[in-house]
This record gives structure tokens, C-alpha cells and sequence, in this order.
């Protein structure tokens, strides 16, 4: 995306734009020289542009390395710290007093019945108190003690089910001193997938919340026949009739009670072999699968996120709230803990004054922990963006003239290494304090973000992002991009704990001899690369391999292509490369990053037959928009049936095709057909994961007469 692409419509009289140009002009004469001068801004452009990474080889295939990392990839934070308990003890002794894990205090709950006639709960949350990092030990030492009282034994696995919540990283701490290999599961897996977790794992103890308890755990017990021990972290149910027989419920407070006394007290320290966590992926495709991270894997990939992010320290506030059981937020909450940040929680309905779960007039979570360190997936990051820009459209025409004209603006200036202090402070404020004003760097995973998303939040939120690439089976290391590179659409070098190879794709068409750069299926290496599936040989055999010199790679099935700074850019999937009737490739992920980029898309799933000769898609489409445009055209109706009016359709795919055409796709990539969604898709509805990526097996099957009737004319 160019940036005159990425630019607001300047949608004001040529003579008054002119005039606002002449002043910026005349602004930047005055002030440019001295500011300059001073500021270094020439030094921080040769250094965003600076060789970050490169072929160890000099073969375009690689392997690619940080520029830091040529000699020998980095594994360890601290000599001698080589396992998760070594870490955390590091941070006690050298942080003890500290403010550690932060939650807020719960001062009333009410339900807000809505226009529609839905009820909403809505809360009024108090003040973060906090646990020192002293206190947050002495918590986690007792937990995992009264665990081994309870008969949990060292080597032998433990699940947890639970809500990102400050209990979830005391549990995790237990475990790890006591070596107890930590199951996770998303919360938002359905019944099948968690109970097919728990008895592969064979667990005889779980950790998990009275409501998932109670909404979800409950209704499977029968189906885990080997589980003994149910600890709830917060206060124990009072009533929980037909549980199976044999079943004990604790809460954590009891557990940690029994681990206060002397005689439990004793634990089985782990060596760096050991595994640390078995991490069950939510998976785009199939039944979910364990992977086996050991405390070795987790400290080389901490290691190299942490030596991307500048100045990172104790004074730093890191907020809480995408789910523990995924590897980008336990890897970024371990990176904070090892560096004796503070870790404030939320959640996504209680992250903003205006979330869903806020009572209007209240503050949500940012306003009142104001962090300076965020993780976000894009579909967050996509609706911030998107939200902002609705309330942009709804401003006065001076306001939105002046936001347009300085969006503009800096776009330029940051895309020449330039601040824009003045434009910050007189524009951007009011936007940059719904994160809380103070942050300093933005960390994305786990799916692709748009160029236009990310260069809104740099503009808008006034500080970098790092756009991150990693898999749960790289410990969610392998490269992010460095914070002085403002360049869109690429996720930046290989971390210092990793190493990249490109595996040429003759199918594809993707070979690492392609020019201008060089092009093939991302293989990374490294100390960070997991042990493997759990109780998976074949899947072992197929996406792992050990090289000459013992190192372990890992196959990610993703297309890369690397740049001549050593940064590489990720331009296309194997699985989602189909070949259409007539033999043109059509790459589905390519297709939906396009169209994601159109105000009125919420969500899109590309399809494609290879007994077809079109590509269709399935929309959840944007409901304030869409409803707008259904206003426009004379059409009424409830939500359900706006969508499924077939003008509605009809004008979307129009839409849909100019957005497809202004952003570059082939004749035979734009969708033919569409079927508009009126349910949005969210982890809950087992359509996408819990990154939001799509599921498209459970799609197809969801849509499937969807399918057959835009392909059979039915």
C-alpha cells in the first residue's frame, strides 16, 4: 500500500487547502533547521533503514540472522537463569518490593436492560491493588506446595482453564518451581476439544474459575474420567450437585493454606529439558494440538522479544488481557516479569471507557492503569481503527478538516524518520488517551496486520508498533519488527534466538532464486523451537526435523519473502493457496487482507472450489455501516433481514469489487458471489480462534448450503 493510498480524503475547497499548506510550509521553514539539528532525525532514518538481518550463507535461501546474532543464536536472558522458577527468583531478589500482578477491585454490578430489549451486564470497577513481586512469590510457592499435598507429582501434567487474570500467572509460577508441566486450554474451546485435552494429557488436577466451572467444565466431568482434583481460583461454588463421585473441589486460598505448612514444603526443581507447558492450539484446522514447550524453549524466546523493545524496565506498565492460554500473551507477560514491569489486568469488555461491559460514565481499564506496553491482535487493533473513524465521520467539518489535514501530515513526516510534537499534542491527544496516554510501544501477533491499521495507530496513538511473526511452536518468538522501522506490511528481522531458512515451493512458485527478492515456505530454527505435539509422531515427523548440528527446525507452512535489509514479509499461506478450474492460483489469506481494508467488512472468509472457475466469500458486515447504507437505498427491516436482502448483497459486492480493484487483486481473485453474515464471528461461535484467525473447515461446514447455492445456483 502506497502512501498516497493510505492517506485521508482531503475533502475541502482547493483554495482553503492550499492556504492550510502555505502556513504548514511556512511552520516547517521556520522550525525545521533547529529542530532537526537538535532532534537527530537524519541519525534515526539511516538507522530505521540500517541491514538488520542477513545469510549467515550469502545464500538467498539463508539461513537469515539478526545482524547481532551472526556468531551464535542467543538462549539465555541472565547466565545461570535457565529455567522459568530461576526467572521469577530473579525478578524477587532483584525487584522484591515492586508492584507485580494489579486487579482491579469489582464495586458494583448491574444489568442494563438495551433499546433491543437485551440485557447487558454493566460494572463499576474501583482502583488496581496490587501484589509485590515478593508477595506474588510467597503466593505461588504455597500454591505449589498444597498442589503436592493434593498429591499433584512432579513430571506429571496439570491443567489450567482459566480466564488472564492475576491467579493464572501465580498457578503457572507454582508449577513451574514444583515442575508440574502446565496443560492450558482456551476457555473458549467447545466441550469435545477440552475434554480431548485433559485425557490425552492424562491430568488428575485442573486449576480453572467458578463461571467456567460452572458454564463449561461441569458438563464434561463425566468425560474425564481421571480427574480428581478441581481447584477454583476465586471462591468455591456453594452448592455443585451432579458432580461425578470422586471429584474434590478446592479454592486456591485452602490450597495455599495447606502448602504454608512445614511439612509440604518440599519441591522437585526442574532442569532446562523439562517441560514447562504443553499449549493446546486453538488451531485453524482439525483437533486442537499439544505443544510441548520445555523451560528452555519459553527463556530463548522471552530472551529474543525482550531485546526488541528499548529501554524495557521496571518503570514499565504492561496491560493484561488477551488469553494466557495463548503464546503471545504468556510469552509477553513472562518478558514483563523478567524485567520487573508491572502487569495491570483487563479484559476486552473492560479494556476502554466505552467497552462493552463499562457503565457509561465510568473508567475503563486503560484510563486508570494508563500503560506504557500492550499486546493486540489485529482484529482489536482493526476496530479501534475502525470505531475512531466512524467518530471522525460524525465530527463537525472543521474538526474532521483539521484531523484529516494533520493525519496527513504526519503520514508524511513519520514516513521520513520525523516527529510531529505539535500535531500530537493539538490533534492526536484525545485519541491517544483512550489506551490511557502514556503508551510507548504496541506489540501485534498472532494474525496479519493491515497497513492502514498500522500506520492509524502510529499516527493516532503517537508510538510504534512492532508487528511480531512466531507460532506456538516457536514459543511465539521469530521476528518483530525493529520500533524505529515505520515501513508498513512486514514483521521485521529474525529475532536474536532465531534463524530462518526459505524452502523453495515449486507449486506455489515460490523459489528462493525469485527477483527481486527471495521467496519460499518460512522454515525457522533455534533454542526456541518447541520439542514437538504431544503424543504426535506423524505430525512430528512431517513439521519438525533436526539439522546436522543438532538444531531443531520447525516448518511453518507460511510463505516469506526476505528483503534487502534483512526484514522479511509474509505474502502468502500453502493452505490457502487454491487452484481455481482454469489453473489460476488464488491465495484466500491475500484476498481477505485486501477487502479487510473496506469500512463496511467486519470480517470476510474467501472461498474457493477447485472445480469452480470464481472465488465467493462469506461477510460479516459492519452493522453501522451497512444499516447507514440500507437507510440510502430505502431498505428496512430488523439486522437478519437487512442481510439477507438480496439488494443488500448485491450493492456490498459492488463496494466489495472497487475496494478489490483500488487494491491491486487479479480479475479471478475478486469474489464473484458473497453471502452476508449477520452473526459476527467470535471465538464463542467456534468459527474463528482465539487470535481471530478463521477456521475454515468449520466455515465451509457453517455455510455449506451458503456454498452450494452461489456455486449451483441454487
Amino acid at each position: 500500500m502506497t502512501l498516497s493510498e493510505m492517506k485521508l480524503k482531503e475533502d475541502m475547497s482547493p483554495l482553503l487547502l492550499q492556504v492550510f499548506r502555505s502556513v504548514v510550509w511556512v511552520y516547517s521553514v521556520i522550525t525545521f533547521l533547529p529542530w532537526y539539528l537538535l532532534s537527530g532525525a537524519s541519525g534515526r532514518l539511516a538507522y530505521a533503514k540500517r541491514v538488520k538481518a542477513r545469510s549467515v550463507s550469502g545464500n538467498p535461501a539463508g539461513s537469515y540472522r539478526a545482524v547481532n546474532s551472526q556468531q551464535k543464536l542467543v538462549s539465555l536472558l541472565h547466565e545461570g537463569v535457565d529455567t522459568l522458577d530461576k526467572v521469577f527468583e530473579y525478578a524477587v531478589v532483584h525487584f522484591p518490593q515492586r508492584d507485580c500482578l494489579g486487579t482491579r477491585e469489582l464495586l458494583s454490578e448491574e444489568d442494563e436492560i438495551q433499546p433491543n430489549g437485551k440485557v447487558f451486564k454493566k460494572v463499576i470497577l474501583g482502583d488496581y491493588n496490587w501484589l509485590s513481586y515478593e508477595d506474588t512469590f510467597h503466593l505461588s510457592q504455597r500454591f505449589g506446595s498444597g498442589l503436592a499435598a493434593l498429591g499433584q507429582k512432579p513430571l506429571c501434567n496439570i491443567a489450567i482453564f482459566c480466564e488472564t487474570r492475576a491467579e493464572w500467572i501465580i498457578a503457572a509460577q507454582a508449577c513451574f518451581m514444583y515442575n508440574f508441566p502446565l496443560v492450558t486450554l482456551y476457555s473458549t474451546l467447545g466441550g469435545a476439544a477440552i475434554a480431548h485435552g485433559l485425557n490425552e494429557t492424562e491430568v488428575t488436577h485442573i486449576i480453572t474459575s467458578k463461571d467456567l466451572l460452572q458454564s463449561r467444565l461441569k458438563a464434561i466431568l463425566m468425560d474425564v474420567p481421571r480427574l480428581k482434583h478441581i481447584i477454583v481460583v476465586d471462591k468455591k461454588p456453594k452448592s455443585l450437585p451432579d458432580l461425578p463421585r470422586g471429584i474434590m473441589v478446592h479454592n486456591m486460598a485452602a490450597v495455599q493454606e495447606l502448602g504454608a505448612k512445614p511439612e509440604n514444603s518440599k519441591c522437585q526443581v526442574p532442569v532446562p529439558s523439562d517441560i514447562a507447558v504443553i499449549m493446546y492450539t486453538s488451531g485453524s484446522t482439525g483437533i486442537p494440538k499439544g505443544v510441548m514447550i520445555s523451560h528452555s524453549n519459553i527463556i530463548a524466546g522471552i530472551t529474543g522479544m525482550a531485546e526488541r523493545i528499548p529501554n524495557l524496565n521496571e518503570n514499565d506498565t504492561y496491560i493484561g488481557y488477551l488469553p494466557l492460554a495463548h503464546v503471545l500473551e504468556l510469552s509477553a507477560e513472562l518478558v514483563c516479569v523478567s524485567h520487573g514491569c508491572r502487569i495491570g489486568y483487563s479484559s476486552p469488555q473492560t479494556l476502554a471507557d466505552q467497552s462493552s461491559k463499562i457503565k457509561k460514565g465510568s473508567k475503563g481499564d486503560t484510563s486508570m492503569l494508563r500503560p506504557t506496553l500492550m499486546a493486540a491482535v489485529p482484529e482489536i487493533m482493526d476496530r479501534i481503527y475502525k470505531n475512531v473513524m466512524t467518530k471522525v465521520e460524525e465530527m463537525s467539518s472543521v474538526q474532521k478538516t483539521l484531523f484529516v489535514l494533520a493525519y496527513n501530515y504526519k503520514m508524511e513526516q513519520i514516513s521520513k524518520g520525523y516527529n510531529t510534537p505539535l500535531c500530537d499534542r493539538l490533534v492526536f491527544r484525545k485519541v491517544r488517551s483512550l489506551l490511557g496516554g502514556n503508551m510507548r510501544v504496541l506489540l501485534s501477533g498472532g494474525a496479519p496486520l493491515s497497513a492502514a491499521t498500522q500506520r492509524f495507530m502510529n499516527i493516532c496513538f503517537c508510538c510504534p508498533v512492532g508487528q511480531g511473526y512466531g507460532l506456538t511452536e516457536t514459543c511465539g518468538a521469530g521476528t518483530i519488527s525493529d520500533l524505529a522501522d515505520y515501513s508498513t506490511g512486514r514483521v521485521g528481522a529474525p529475532l536474536v534466538c532465531s534463524e530462518f531458512m526459505l524452502k523453495d515451493w515449486e507449486e506455489g512458485g515460490y523459489f528462493s532464486t525469485d527477483k527481486p527478492n527471495p521467496r519460499g515456505e518460512i522454515l525457522i530454527g533455534g533454542p526456541n523451537v518447541t520439542m514437538g505435539y504431544y503424543k504426535n509422531e506423524q505430525k512430528n515427523r512431517e513439521d519438525f526435523f533436526v539439522d546436522v548440528n543438532g538444531q531443531r527446525w520447525f516448518c511453518t507452512g507460511d510463505i516469506g519473502e526476505f528483503h534487502p535489509d534483512g526484514c522479511l514479509k509474509i505474502i502468502d499461506r500453502k493452505k490457502d493457496l487454491v487452484k481455481l478450474q482454469a489453473g489460476e492460483y488464488v491465495s484466500l489469506g491475500k484476498v481477505e487482507a485486501v477487502l479487510k481494508n473496506c469500512s463496511l467488512i467486519d470480517n470476510i472468509c474467501a472461498y474457493a472450489n477447485s472445480e469452480e472457475s470464481y472465488v465467493i466469500g462469506f461477510v460479516v458486515p459492519n452493522q453501522k455501516q451497512l444499516t447507514a447504507l440500507a437507510e440510502q437505498k430505502g431498505i428496512r427491516g430488523s439486522w437478519e433481514e437487512i442481510c439477507n436482502h438480496a439488494e443488500m448483497e448485491k450493492e456490498v459486492l459492488r463496494i466489495i469489487t472497487d475496494a478489490a480493484i483500488t487494491g491491486k487483486l487479479e480479475r479471478f481473485e475478486i469474489p464473484k458471489k458473497i453471502r452476508l453474515s449477520a452473526e459476527p464471528w467470535t471465538p464463542e461461535t467456534g468459527l474463528v480462534t482465539d487470535a481471530f484467525k478463521l477456521k475454515r473447515k468449520e466455515l465451509k461446514t457453517h455455510y455449506q448450503d451458503d456454498i452450494e447455492r452461489m456455486y449451483g445456483g441454487k
